[in-house]
């Protein structure tokens, strides 16, 4: 009985450690009071259904499939306080917290940038849903994604699997927080944008040359080797570690928002392993 126990704990220990803990608690919304006595269930403590989401998105089992003697809660628990959450916009302020943090330890790197996007497979039904050109029009959406030179994530986005990676570059940008960390302004936009051939088109490189960035893309019909992959490799690498969490392999949630809230979880989360490695 004593290991059984040992084990659950060290699984719950796992799913929310002490360090995502002390900063997820301050931004939750404030728990609603119980202005009357009643028997009934106590409300799961917020910790205990953000090791369930943890769970979902670690493991990417289904919602009804959370077992509930591991991890403390109920799979519908989890997702409803992850919608609550979602709502009330946890998770970007999480990672922008995250963000300021490596900039205040000197551990972000903005002057090089890299785009780039991967699609995610999924049902038909849902917002951010299309016919994927690269999958035979199979229905899915697609991860945007805009790291800095280590391969940080400065931003996430989902579109639907039919949207052209060149058409969510500026708002992709327009998605990176102010990063805040150091005296003086805050910084959001890189000096410099890698990215593939994907994103050659005159149109928006002057566009980023109006926003003060240096563009620098792979030409079309040019025999590689430019260079720039020396630099923009570290996007597929930062998309490899976001498909470690198996729940944002496959659009499962039907809803955008929480598998938007799912995505910028995952990217807070190797904000903090960088964070936690390096100190």
């Amino acid at each position: 009985m004593t290991i059984l126990v040992g084990r659950l704990w060290r699984v719950r220990a796992d799913l929310v450690p002490d360090a995502l803990w002390e900063r997820v608690a301050p931004l939750l919304p404030p728990v609603p009071e119980r202005r009357r006595r009643y028997l009934g269930r106590l409300r799961v403590p917020d910790r205990t259904a953000l090791e369930g989401v943890m769970y979902v998105l670690r493991t990417g089992v289904a919602w009804r499939d959370v077992p509930a003697e591991t991890v403390g809660c109920s799979g519908v628990t989890a997702w409803r306080r992850l919608r609550d959450w979602t709502e009330a916009g946890v998770w970007p302020r999480l990672h922008a917290t995250l963000l300021a943090e490596l900039r205040r330890a000197n551990l972000l790197d903005l002057d090089d940038c890299a785009v780039d996007g991967s699609h995610c497979p999924g049902s038909e039904r849902g917002d951010h849903v299309g016919p994927s050109p690269v999958d035979r029009a199979r229905p899915g959406s697609k991860h945007h994604l805009i790291v800095d030179r280590h391969g940080t994530p400065l931003a996430a986005t989902l579109t639907g699997g039919n949207r052209h990676d060149v058409t969510q570059l500026l708002p992709l940008l327009d998605t990176v927080p102010l990063i805040r960390g150091l005296r003086g302004r805050p910084r959001r936009k890189p000096r410099h944008l890698y990215a593939d051939r994907g994103y050659d088109f005159d149109k928006y490189r002057r566009l980023l040359w109006k926003r003060g960035i240096k563009p620098m893309i792979a030409r079309r019909g040019v025999a590689h080797g430019s260079g720039l992959g020396k630099v923009r490799w570290v996007v597929e690498r930062t998309f490899s570690w976001l498909h470690q969490f198996k729940r944002l392999r496959i659009r499962y949630e039907r809803r955008a928002d929480l598998h938007q809230g799912l995505l910028d979880l995952a990217c807070s989360i190797i904000c903090l392993r960088r964070l936690s490695t390096s100190l």
